[in-house]
C-alpha cells in the first residue's frame, strides 16, 4: 500500500516537473526611446529555470526579417518549443534569448542615411543596457551573441561586425548582406537623399555592406568573432551570402558556412534555430 501511495504521490508531482522544465515566452515587452523618441517592443525567452535559480545568463539577441516583427520567432519561428527541446537534450546551454521589434516606424536596424532614425544607436545604447539592468544577464563578450534571419541576418552582420568587442559569436541566415556595389549604394541613397554627394552613398557602403566590411576588417578582427553563415540553395540572397563566404575566405577569417537544401522560408530556418543554439552555446564556453 505504501508503495502505491509513493506512485499515486509521484504521478501527481509529474505535470509540475514538466511544467517546471519549460522556459517562457513573453512577445508584447516595451521599454521607452529618446533615440527613436517613443516605446519600442520587444519579445522575450526565459530559460527554464529563470525563476528558480539566481544566477546570471547568456544572451542571444534573435532579429527577425523584413515583414515581420518582435513576434516573428515566437510565432513562426516556435523559439519557445525549438529552445525547450535544446535545453533539455542538453544541446544547448540555458539563455535568454531577446528578439525586438525592427518594423515599426520604419523597417530596419540600421541608422537612417538621412540621421533622422537611428536604430542601431537605439540597440546599443538603450536596447542592451536595459536588457542588461532588468534581467538577470552576463554581461561579458564571451556570454553575448547575435543571430537573425533576412534582414535581421543583415543586422546580425552589421552589428558584429561593427562591434566585434561585444560578441562573442554571429549567426546570419538568408542574410542580406548590403549593396554588392557602390554604384548600386548611391542608386538606394539617391531615392532618399536625390541631392547627396556620392561621398555619402561610399561612406554608407563601407559602413553598411558585409562584403566591403570584411574586405577592410583589420587583423586584429579576423578572430574576434564566431561566425555560422547559413543560406539555403533556392534563397534569393543565395548570390550575396556566396560573395560574402568567398570573401571570408580571401581574406582569413575563420567562418562555418551551410548552404542546405531550401529557400526564404520560415521552414528553413525553423530547421536552421537548433544548430545556431548549439553555436552560440560553444561560444559561450569556449572564450
Amino acid at each position: 500500500m505504501k508503495k502505491l501511495l509513493l506512485a499515486a504521490f509521484a504521478l501527481l508531482l509529474t505535470p509540475v516537473v514538466l511544467l517546471a522544465q519549460t522556459g517562457k515566452v513573453f512577445d508584447n515587452l516595451t521599454l521607452p526611446s529618446k533615440i527613436l523618441k517613443g516605446d519600442r517592443k520587444f519579445a522575450l525567452y526565459l530559460p527554464p529555470d529563470y525563476e528558480t535559480s539566481n544566477r546570471a545568463y547568456p544572451v542571444l539577441y534573435l532579429l527577425h526579417g523584413s515583414g515581420d516583427n518582435q513576434t516573428g520567432w515566437v510565432t513562426f519561428g516556435e523559439v519557445l518549443r525549438i529552445t525547450d527541446k535544446a535545453i533539455a537534450d542538453g544541446t544547448a546551454t540555458p539563455m535568454i534569448i531577446v528578439m525586438p521589434d525592427a518594423d515599426s516606424g520604419r523597417r530596419g536596424y540600421f541608422n537612417d542615411v538621412k540621421g533622422d532614425w537611428n536604430y542601431e544607436d537605439f540597440f546599443f545604447q538603450e536596447l542592451m543596457p536595459y536588457i542588461e539592468k532588468k534581467y538577470r544577464v552576463k554581461v561579458e563578450k564571451r556570454s553575448r551573441a547575435v543571430a537573425g534571419l533576412s534582414m535581421g541576418g543583415g543586422g546580425t552582420l552589421m552589428y558584429a561586425m561593427h562591434h566585434p568587442e561585444l560578441f562573442s559569436s554571429a549567426a546570419p541566415l538568408s542574410a542580406a548582406v548590403g549593396p554588392l556595389t557602390v554604384d548600386e549604394t548611391i542608386r538606394n541613397v539617391k531615392r532618399s537623399l536625390p541631392n547627396a554627394p556620392d561621398s555619402v552613398a561610399t561612406n554608407y557602403y563601407n559602413r553598411h555592406s558585409a562584403i566591403a566590411l570584411v574586405n577592410n576588417m583589420p587583423d586584429k578582427d579576423k578572430k574576434a568573432v564566431r561566425w555560422y553563415i547559413d543560406c539555403g540553395d533556392d534563397d534569393f540572397l543565395f548570390e550575396g551570402n556566396s560573395l560574402l563566404h568567398i570573401a571570408m575566405r580571401k581574406k582569413g577569417i575563420e567562418h562555418e558556412y551551410r548552404n542546405r537544401d531550401g529557400g526564404h522560408t520560415w521552414t528553413y530556418w525553423r530547421t536552421a534555430l537548433p544548430t545556431v543554439l548549439q553555436f552560440v552555446s560553444d561560444s559561450f564556453h569556449q572564450f
